[in-house]
């Protein structure tokens, strides 16, 4: 017996590891009708076989009494039940049972669309615990019990206090409801302490669901409550039970058949009468199966254990098991993980709470007063659970008290501090790297050391581009050089059949040029919305395009990148490329007549079988994640609780709050919530893409995309510029508005009508500035740090905040959306009036944040005298060449960091937990980095640098797609 409770409480922690990063809330009543299904199976089977493996002889037996029942509150015996023949029962009983079963496939049914509705809507939903389900349990059976206990009356008239509660503790029956409602209580207040942060994710403030989902939780607990008692009014209700024989087990099975079966059938009439539906209903995504395989059989192993453990020590010890082993791994679990500064937490308070689960858990099982009657097995069980968890259960708190002492909410220095301090030596150590070469045969030679092969033919006109438009940079371009390196292992003849192929067809929204003879022109096919993009490239090409081969390029014309290969494949291709590391080139030039080997685009047009329509769709884990490899956290964990700020996701690129690392940042694989957390990801306004490696150039990409990437013809071409005026004039720094500043539109994404733009970066953005009512975590020195040498991360009120730091940000409109997002979106937010571009310069500070794809802003951000903000997913041709905390402002996709940073360069005067705490603006920091970031953009994101970078990636991919490339390179 014994063992089915250990493997009760062992599936149980696993379901508390589990549940919270599990694929299976994807699709909640695709998870319900399969776990129902093996569950009721399961039980079935054991009832069926379950008596062909019990070692223990068919012997009558007793229907069990509890614990407390074997002795009244002075250790009087009690009469035992006789003897009851198991198998007699009335038609009364047979009919109650299946009336119990019937009323299981009903609770069991709801259940299941309350856990839907909740899912579906998590963003609203409150910390309601389940917690108080044992203590509704406990009180529940001391009320059906009151009627059946035998009082007897104490002769005793010389009690006191002490004996009066020692006898309570030990002998009354009310002892055992009080102090399972003592550790559900203290369950709760544990679990409160040890959860995360809330995220920005946006519950709309005037929506029903921000009442409902509440109210449809506390609802989900009645009804778990319910089903409990109904299960062990079933198993109850069987004779036979000790003995093992799962009669109504078979019973609690069937009812889990039959639920599967009402939501089955219930599926597909859905699906009928909802055909835009049916590729997401029918869709089985692998990471969801696999994922569903572990889950199901670790919840019907639980089932089984639990279903045995019920009929042997009973429903509300059962439950207090479960609930003591849940809470506690997640206590252990958080103090485990959250060992950093931030976010702040009452580490105290925890500890005190668990200490009060652990006193509860102490007197639950504290054996009644002894007497003659303690050889019977209920007495046996008791004492053997006492003894077994006792010093398991100090255990757990020591270990928990460990983890307190060994984190600190205080830090000796400002991670800002710190980061700008050090900026300037990684922004030197780049550049001596990045313009090392001064003279054409070491730039020569650089290149061969660091790319392991000959530059490409014309290198030497290249140079002298670069050099008489006087390039900073002339020896990093890693990012070219990351980009073609998978492309090595396609042949030529294959890159420039896919090249046709991606530029053949109309409708995915390609545009070609072909390069000849030194002239480019645009190909067919180019929609008059879009010629514009190609214009500006034609135009930057002209500058060069007499050293470049024949050959056509294939342009992306939609803001989203289009290239996702799966890791694997990546990988070898890559790895292929490196390989292909020449020896001494003994060709120096393009080879002539490449013009025949690039097929002409017939006017008609043909389709391509390469890309897939997947816009309005979630692509992470489709286009996204695939990118990364299958052990990642971004494949195979699903943090399905937006609630939750994932401050494990941020710890690898941040210093507490702040990003440190900006290149890591953009790594999404061991960041699974970005999710939920980027209108790319969620719901793309128009992607097409491929899990195949085509030759396609992008703007910009997300991590683990095989674009190309190009300078922005939006930047070239001036469709938003850097242009005060004396009428719009940028101010010095100190003589602008000490605000934040942003204008704009959600365009990241779109939201069609199922609430998407919740989650989404830049209605995040407005939302934590202008609508969070929730405290923000800010870095505050003494009185609240223990002195003047140190700082405290502490929630602030965001009142205050909002109260001591101007903003000003909103969105002008809302276009892309759709049905009820709509007017939603507008209800929360409002609209704010449109401003002139050039009137961004009258702030301080500037919030640049994605769109669909680049954000066209930030250079002109970095050009003014002001200081750039920016929250990014995607990254652009100039990646590495700015430094962050020196030239702008980085910021998580999270923005959790938000306020703090505002706060560090703004300053403040806030009052916190009753004691004002003042901090002083670095409004010379700001004023530096801004100077900077201006400098330095005038220096290496100009219209010339645009070239430069466009001209070595052409003569790197003229030699690419060049049948003798192996053989090409240049040597001086």
């Amino acid at each position: 017996d014994s063992d089915k409770h250990r493997a009760f409480l062992v599936c149980t922690i696993y379901l508390t590891l589990s549940l919270k990063t599990s694929f299976v809330f994807d699709r909640p009543v695709h998870s319900s009708i399969a776990i129902f299904t093996q569950c009721g199976v399961a039980l079935i089977l054991l009832e069926t076989l379950g008596p062909l493996f019990s070692r223990q002889p068919s012997k009558p037996e007793y229907d069990p009494i509890p614990l407390e029942d074997l002795h009244d509150g002075r250790g009087s015996p009690v009469t035992l039940p006789a003897p009851v023949d198991g198998h007699v029962r009335t038609r009364a009983s047979k009919i109650i049972l299946w009336i119990s079963c019937i009323i299981l496939v009903v609770l069991l049914c709801t259940r299941v669309e309350i856990l839907r509705r909740v899912v579906e809507n998590v963003e609203c939903s409150k910390d309601t615990s389940g917690a108080v389900i044992p203590a509704i349990l406990a009180f529940w059976e001391w009320i059906s019990h009151m009627r059946h206990r035998r009082r007897v009356a104490s002769d005793q008239v010389d009690d006191t206090i002490y004996t009066i509660t020692l006898r309570f503790l030990t002998s009354s029956r009310l002892r055992y409801p009080v102090t399972v409602a003592l550790l559900s209580y203290c369950c709760i207040s544990a679990s409160s302490q040890s959860s995360l942060p809330r995220s920005n994710f946006i519950c709309p403030e005037n929506s029903d669901i921000r009442s409902s989902i509440p109210r449809m939780q506390n609802l989900g607990i009645g009804v778990d409550a319910c089903i409990a008692l109904v299960v062990y009014h079933i198993l109850d209700n069987v004779p036979g039970k000790l003995r093992g024989s799962g009669k109504g087990s078979a019973m609690v099975g069937l009812a889990c058949i039959v639920s599967a079966m009402f939501w089955l059938v219930f599926g597909v009439f859905f699906e009928r009468a909802n055909p835009e539906h049916r590729e997401w209903i029918r869709a089985a995504p692998p990471h969801y199966v696999s994922n569903l395989v572990k889950i199901s059989l670790a919840m019907t192993l639980a089932t089984l254990a639990g279903v045995r453990s019920i009929q042997h020590i009973g429903l509300v010890t059962v439950s207090v098991l479960g609930l003591f082993a849940s809470t506690s791994t997640t206590i252990i679990t958080y103090g485990w993980e959250q060992s950093h500064p931030f976010p702040p937490y009452s580490g105290g308070m925890v500890l005190l709470s668990l200490l009060c689960m652990i006193l509860a858990m102490t007197a639950y099982f504290l054996p009644g007063a002894t007497t003659d009657d303690t050889d019977r097995p209920s007495t046996r069980l008791a004492f053997k659970i006492h003894w077994t968890f006792l010093p398991s259960l100090f255990l757990i708190w020591f270990l928990r008290f460990w983890l307190t002492i060994a984190r600190t909410s205080e830090v000796s220095y400002h991670p800002a501090d710190l980061l700008i301090y050090k900026a300037p030596g990684h922004h030197m150590a780049w550049l001596q790297e990045a313009q090392a070469s001064m003279y054409l045969p070491e730039a020569v030679e650089n290149y061969r050391i660091r790319y392991k092969r000959d530059p490409p033919p014309k290198f030497n006109n290249w140079y002298g581009f670069a050099v008489s438009h006087m390039s900073y940079v002339i020896d990093d371009f890693d990012n070219i050089h990351n980009d073609l390196l998978p492309f090595w292992s396609l042949s030529p003849q294959e890159i420039r059949q896919r090249t046709w192929d991606a530029i053949s067809d109309p409708n995915i929204g390609i545009g070609g040029i072909h390069i000849r003879n030194g002239k480019a022109e645009i190909s067919e096919h180019v929609p008059g919305s879009h010629r514009w993009m190609l214009d500006g490239v034609v135009r930057m090409v002209e500058k060069f395009g007499e050293w470049l081969p024949d050959m056509d390029l294939a342009f992306n014309l939609n803001d989203e990148p289009r290239v996702a290969v799966p890791y694997d494949v990546a990988e070898s291709m890559r790895k292929m490329g490196e390989g292909k590391t020449a020896n001494k080139s003994t060709v120096l030039e393009f080879s002539s007549g490449r013009a025949d080997g690039w097929q002409a685009v017939v006017p008609e047009g043909r389709p391509s079988a390469h890309f897939m329509e997947r816009s309005f769709h979630p692509t992470f884990h489709e286009f996204g994640s695939i990118g990364c490899p299958p052990s990642s956290t971004a494949r195979t964990q699903r943090l399905w609780d937006v609630r939750e700020l994932c401050t494990e996701c941020a710890l690898p690129h941040s210093l507490g709050q702040f990003v440190a690392n900006w290149t890591l940042s953009a790594d999404i694989c061991y960041q699974p919530d970005l999710a939920d957390l980027h209108g790319f990801y969620t719901s793309p306004a128009a992607f097409k893409g491929t899990h195949d490696l085509m030759p396609v150039f992008s703007q910009s990409k997300a991590f683990g995309y095989n674009d190309l990437l190009y300078p922005s013809p939006w930047n070239y071409m001036d469709k938003i510029v850097y242009g005060p005026s004396p009428e719009v004039p940028d101010p010095l720094f100190e003589d602008k508005k000490n605000s934040l500043f942003w204008r704009g539109v959600p365009s990241e994404g779109v939201s069609p009508g199922t609430g998407t733009w919740r989650g989404m970066t830049r209605q995040r953005m407005v939302h934590i500035i202008n609508k969070t009512p929730n405290p923000q975590a800010l870095l505050l020195p003494y009185p609240i740090a223990k002195d003047n040498k140190h700082l405290r991360y502490e929630y602030v009120d965001i009142q205050e905040l909002r109260n001591n730091i101007s903003t000003d940000v909103g969105f002008v409109d809302f276009p892309r959306c759709a049905n009820e997002d709509c007017p939603e979106e507008e209800q929360e937010f409002g609209k704010v009036d449109s401003t002139d571009f050039q009137a961004h310069w009258g702030h301080k500070y500037l919030m640049d944040s994605d769109g669909a794809g680049f954000s066209g802003r930030f250079i002109p951000f970095l050009q003014s005298r002001s200081l750039p903000f920016k929250t990014a997913l995607f990254r652009e041709w100039y990646e590495g060449r700015l430094t962050p905390w020196l030239h702008f402002i980085p910021q998580d996709l999270r923005l959790h960091g938000l306020w703090s940073t505002l706060a560090y360069f703004n300053g403040f005067k806030v009052k916190v937990n009753g004691k004002v705490v003042e901090a002083k603006a670095k409004q010379n920091e700001a004023q530096r980095i801004a100077e900077e970031g201006r400098k330095w953009a005038n220096q290496v994101l100009r219209k010339e640098d645009m070239e430069i970078y466009m001209f070595r990636l052409l003569l790197e991919w003229g030699r690419l797609t060049d049948d003798r490339r192996d053989e090409l390179g240049y040597t001086p």
